[in-house]
């Protein structure tokens, strides 16, 4: 029981930082429990695909300008070495050049990021430093679809 109220707390404070995930920006709810409800003996991957807008549209009151492509160096900028520090890594961050097989897509950046288990996601997650830094990602991405690996 302590278990389930110490995971219903935690996934409160991811969506009290990070947003309901309604809107595509971040995980949801049920996202977010699937990730805790993970084996925490099995690696993760996550393919990651932005399209970046041609302006970063930053939150009123938030004196940044520039590009997408800006807001999302920024947001790298923390967000890499974080990741590391969590015991993740990128196994590959890449334009997008379209689509091999099956429905055209149209993405600006893939990223597929490794980690050793869902425990160091959630570290990546709770990081402070990466926390304040996801605002810049948000600002950054028109739209982003994250699709989760088992290994």
């Amino acid at each position: 029981m302590t278990d389930t109220i110490d995971t219903a707390d935690r996934i409160d404070a991811l969506i009290a930082h990070y947003g309901n995930g309604e809107d595509g920006s971040s995980p949801t709810r049920t996202q977010w429990a699937r990730i805790f409800a993970r084996d925490p003996a099995h690696p993760i991957t996550l393919l990651n695909f932005f399209k970046l807008r041609a302006a970063a549209e930053y939150a009123p009151g938030i004196n940044l300008a520039g590009s997408g492509q800006d807001a999302f160096e920024r947001y790298a900028a923390v967000s890499i070495p974080s990741m590391e520090e969590a015991g993740g890594k990128f196994l590959m961050v890449a334009p997008f050049e379209g689509s091999f097989a099956g429905t055209e897509k149209d993405w600006d950046v893939i990223a597929v990021g490794s980690y050793p288990d869902a425990h160091a996601l959630l570290t990546l997650y709770e990081n402070s430093d990466y926390q304040e830094a996801y605002f810049h990602r948000t600002a950054a991405c028109a739209a982003q679809e994250v699709l989760i690996g088992a290994a």
